[in-house]
């Protein structure tokens, strides 16, 4: 089995290919923003169903699964996306700080027969942080990729996370246990 991956996350990357599988990564260009009213925690996976939509099954072989993958962090029943500008960033952080929220992934796996998709919730209960340390984060790491502001398995995450519920590498943008019992179940 080869799979496909589209995605510009280094993180999803590096964790897919850890699972051992050979990868290629393909691009999909979709628009990410919902025309339609979408439940906060269905974001992830619809907007994974979307990416996995626009490529071509034409494209696909065989032996090839495509996997797509969205990941957004839930406050309040509010969807925090990447942030565009350090003050974003900051405002996010800040409205994290000492709390708890959660986080959703969406995957989407496709062959050529089959898809299949899922969502993974942690839930990440932040310890109160301080402007200096929000701003130490902001201007030290790279929060604007991240949905959220924030890389669990950075500084902030070593120092602001006082605990997690769930899968720690769905924070990081990839449930992979899940990812690979889904690879198992529809490639056998």
């Amino acid at each position: 089995m080869r799979l496909l991956l589209a995605s510009k996350s280094p993180r999803r990357r590096q964790l897919l290919a850890e699972l051992g599988f050979p990868i290629e990564i393909v691009s999909v260009d979709v628009d990410e923003h919902l025309d339609t009213p979408v439940a906060a925690h269905e974001v992830a996976k619809h907007l994974a169903c979307r990416k996995a939509a626009a490529y071509p099954i034409g494209q696909l072989a065989d032996d090839q699964v495509l996997v797509t993958a969205d990941t957004v962090v839930v406050l309040d029943g509010r969807v925090l996306g990447k942030p565009v500008s350090r003050d974003e960033a900051i405002a996010m952080l800040r409205s994290l700080s000492g709390r708890s929220h959660e986080v959703y992934t969406g995957v989407c796996l496709r062959t050529t027969q089959r898809e299949q998709s899922f969502i993974e919730c942690t839930t990440v209960h932040f310890a109160t942080l301080t402007d200096s340390e929000i701003d130490y984060y902001v201007d030290h790491y790279r929060p604007y990729d991240k949905a959220g502001a924030y890389g669990i398995q950075e500084w902030i995450g070593m120092v602001g996370v006082s605990r997690i519920e769930g899968c720690y590498y769905n924070v990081m943008g990839l449930p992979v246990a899940r990812l690979y019992a889904t690879l198992k179940e529809i490639t056998c």
